[in-house]
């Protein structure tokens, strides 16, 4: 099942999305024509006075990846996965960051000094989490412009840290209801890495055990509880743990130091969440939150799969759900290259220089191709995302892997590059 087709009229005004089958039957009969290709969009020849169905836009925003889901009702009929590139991004300010300080090592600074007259702007992020803000709110931009959306709910925390740690704060029936284990179970799963805190075995079932037994006063607090393996924990049953791993000490230490140590991930994910939350009251449209453990809660009790997209459509207070599709597109994070002037070597100094044109024989880095080879070593068909070069052989990355060599007589525009790169 694929996803529903987006649909415009000929004003560019969002109409209620259809069904594949719909979309095809439209644009052979010539009523409508292809908008985008990514996100399928098509635009109808005429005008449309009725009213679209109100759309709502749940979103699911992770460390790597972060999950998009349109519900029409109770009816999943979109769902997108959008891969960040925090990770590219950290590893490159890493390494202007080691040029940056060989050369402070060479004593040849021309210029005063100028690194302690940096103020950082409240609300500041690291630039690899702004990143996942950002591209969050421009697929949310996109996706307001395609279709009547109505409402927007987002996962605002993966944890309520808050209640986690002080389970006696407030709200009787939320601390000791059902809900309140899958909170407490996936914080445990994500800080001690699905793995037992004693054997470091993983793939089978875990327990939460107390580090300090409760029979001798141990508490319920989240900096008290592991996850351990059935066999470890009827061996410890109610042994303190200096004297249950009195023979690994190495072990021992390691234990309490994790037990008191924050979970950072979590801490950085529910900080650019709140961020995105803060955006997105920009857009003025009505905006619903929900946890990460309520959002585990929904799909456990509906029985659906463990993915990103399925989590974005089950965030939030839901009833029932039925999935229309099961071929989320898979967008990945590209950027929109660089302006650099020149590369460097490891050591920092230049290498070669960039050409200053971006565009040969009319397309450029990053736009989408269809190329039909018919002639040499590489007969064949190629559809994917370009790198150009000078002399007009281009390389194609497609989902089996790059393609290089590929003759721009070969290659017809699909769409224009907009910095990210799609499958499904």
């Amino acid at each position: 099942m694929s996803n529903y087709v987006l649909v415009l009229d000929t004003n560019k005004r969002p109409l209620t999305p259809c069904k594949p089958s719909k979309a095809r039957k439209m644009l052979n009969a010539c009523k409508a024509a292809v908008f985008r290709c990514y996100p399928f969009t098509i635009i109808l020849r005429k005008e449309v006075n009725a009213t679209p169905e109100p759309i709502t836009l749940k979103l699911d925003p992770g460390s790597k990846t972060t999950g998009i889901a349109l519900l029409k009702g109770d009816k999943a009929i979109w769902g997108a996965e959008l891969t960040h590139r925090g990770q590219a991004i950290k590893a490159s300010l890493a390494s202007r960051r080691s040029l940056r300080r060989s050369r402070r090592q060479r004593h040849t600074r021309y210029r005063k000094a100028r690194f302690l007259n940096r103020v950082r702007p409240q609300g500041w992020l690291a630039p690899s989490l702004q990143h996942r803000v950002e591209t969050t709110l421009t697929w949310v931009s996109k996706l307001i412009k395609l279709v009547s959306i109505d409402l927007i709910v987002q996962e605002l925390v993966r944890f309520d840290l808050q209640q986690l740690e002080n389970p006696e704060i407030s709200g009787v029936e939320y601390q000791q209801g059902e809900l309140q284990g899958y909170e407490v179970r996936e914080y445990l799963l994500n800080k001690w890495n699905r793995k037992c805190t004693y054997c470091n075995i993983e793939n089978i079932p875990l327990q939460v055990e107390h580090i300090h037994p409760r029979s001798k006063g141990g508490s319920n607090r989240i900096s008290n509880l592991c996850l351990a393996c059935k066999p470890c924990n009827l061996k410890k049953g109610d042994q303190n743990i200096r004297d249950f791993l009195s023979s690994k000490p190495n072990l021992l230490n390691q234990i309490l130091k994790q037990a008191k140590a924050p979970l950072k991930d979590a801490a950085a994910v529910n900080s650019t969440r709140w961020a995105l939350f803060n955006r997105l009251r920009e857009t003025k449209l009505p905006i619903s939150t929900g946890s990460g453990g309520l959002t585990k809660f929904n799909r456990t009790r509906l029985g659906l799969p463990k993915t990103h997209w399925l989590d974005a459509a089950c965030v939030g207070q839901i009833e029932t759900l039925k999935v229309l599709t099961s071929q989320p597109l898979l967008m990945l994070a590209k950027g929109h290259g660089t302006r650099q002037m020149c590369r460097t070597d490891k050591y920092g100094f230049p290498s070669r220089y960039v050409p200053r044109g971006k565009f040969v024989q009319g397309f450029q880095t990053g736009d989408i191709v269809k190329a039909v080879v018919t002639a040499g070593k590489k007969v064949g068909e190629y559809v994917g995302r370009i790198a150009v070069r000078s002399t007009g052989l281009f390389n194609i990355s497609t989902a089996s892997g790059l393609v290089q060599g590929i003759n721009h007589k070969y290659c017809t525009l699909v769409q224009r590059k907009d910095g990210y790169n799609y499958t499904f």
